[in-house]
């Protein structure tokens, strides 16, 4: 008995010993702060779906410490993610996937019907051949909208938004560069997981964001080499029509979207065209657009590789800080000659065709 009794007694120690070892271990990990690196960076890798593309999160947020949740049910996959001290120091950001075929939420269309107010609706393209936008005035969107080849009429969409900018981040570029990272990646990701064969871009190294309106310096019209270069040869009719100047962004071939602003001699926007293609070129359409104005024209031409129609669009432009309209006098006939000259060159560059003008009723 007193063996047996003996056993029990050096069992039972070494059992305690064991326990012992794991609280301690147990106390290690919680007090070095391992378990929780350990669970963040767990929910990182599932995120999204498991397509949360991570390349990019430390610049996005300035922080080499991030972790993720589920986000809104309605999309594909969605989620956001954020950094532990979120609360004090800011730095977080939502991405959200989407199939073109799937109806747009409002919040996805809400960027869409700003195109009429001013320079709110202007997009610049990524570059690197991507083909997506940054949109940029105090927070960031980034879009990417991948077309699938072996599917005509369904594309991914991809949405990331800084919902909180990193407040201890000292310069921009690295964050919208970050965020670009991410959602591009993300965006090739889900691709591949979800069977779309699509073509995107290289690695972002610099992102250029649309300059705030209050820092646009407007050049002459016939000076312009970009995205409003199809105006070149009207410049001297935009100067009588009371907009001899203009905003534009670089020339690109793959982003979803195009804008081009005509200013008036005191600096304001007075007209603004627009090209979509793809996806957005259907969700600009289902934004309602022509309720956007009262002043407009539009056309549409037929692209290669999209089942979808491009949308090309001019506004007179409102300015809500005055309550007017910076051209006072809407000219229809110049306005249906700049965009015609605007959709074809488009067209031209894109390989599309057909460019119809559509008759207003």
């Amino acid at each position: 008995m007193k063996i047996f009794a003996s056993r029990r007694s050096r069992v039972a120690w070494a059992l305690g010993s064991v326990l012992s070892a794991l609280g301690i271990a147990a106390f290690v990990l919680y007090s070095t702060g391992a378990y929780a690196s350990w669970r963040d960076q767990r929910s990182l890798d599932s995120a999204c779906d498991g397509t949360l593309a991570q390349g990019g999160l430390d610049a996005a947020l300035n922080s080499s410490h991030q972790r993720a949740r589920a986000d809104d049910p309605d999309y594909l996959a969605s989620c956001l993610v954020n950094r532990p001290d979120t609360g004090r120091h800011g730095g977080a950001l939502t991405i959200r996937l989407r199939w073109s075929n799937q109806s747009a939420t409002l919040a996805t269309l809400a960027p869409l019907g700003q195109n009429a107010n001013g320079v709110k609706g202007q997009a610049a393209p990524l570059g690197s051949g991507w083909p997506g936008v940054i949109r940029y005035d105090g927070t960031a969107q980034v879009v990417v909208a991948l077309e699938c080849q072996n599917a005509k009429d369904k594309a991914l969409l991809a949405y990331g938004d800084l919902i909180r900018w990193p407040e201890d981040a000292k310069e921009t570029g690295p964050v919208l560069t970050g965020l670009g990272r991410v959602t591009t990646e993300t965006a090739q990701k889900a691709a591949a997981k979800y069977g779309c064969r699509a073509k995107g871009g290289t690695r972002l190294t610099h992102v250029s964001p649309p300059v705030p309106a209050r820092d646009m310096v407007p050049q002459s019209l016939s000076t312009a080499r970009g995205s409003c270069a199809a105006l070149v040869g009207l410049a001297g009719r935009a100067a009588e029509a009371g907009t001899p100047d203009a905003v534009e962004y670089p020339a690109d071939r793959d982003t979803p979207q195009v804008n081009c602003y005509l200013f008036t001699p005191d600096r304001k926007p007075g007209y603004g065209l627009y090209a979509y293609y793809g996806a957005l070129a259907k969700d600009f359409q289902s934004s309602g657009f022509t309720e956007h104005a009262d002043d407009y024209v539009w056309a549409t031409a037929q692209c290669p590789g999209s089942a979808q129609d491009a949308v090309f669009v001019l506004y007179r432009l409102y300015d809500r800080e005055t309550g007017s309209y910076p051209v006072a006098h809407y000219s229809g006939r110049f306005a249906r000659s700049a965009l015609k000259a605007f959709a074809d060159h488009e067209a031209k560059l894109r390989g599309c065709t057909g460019v119809h003008v559509v008759s207003r009723p």
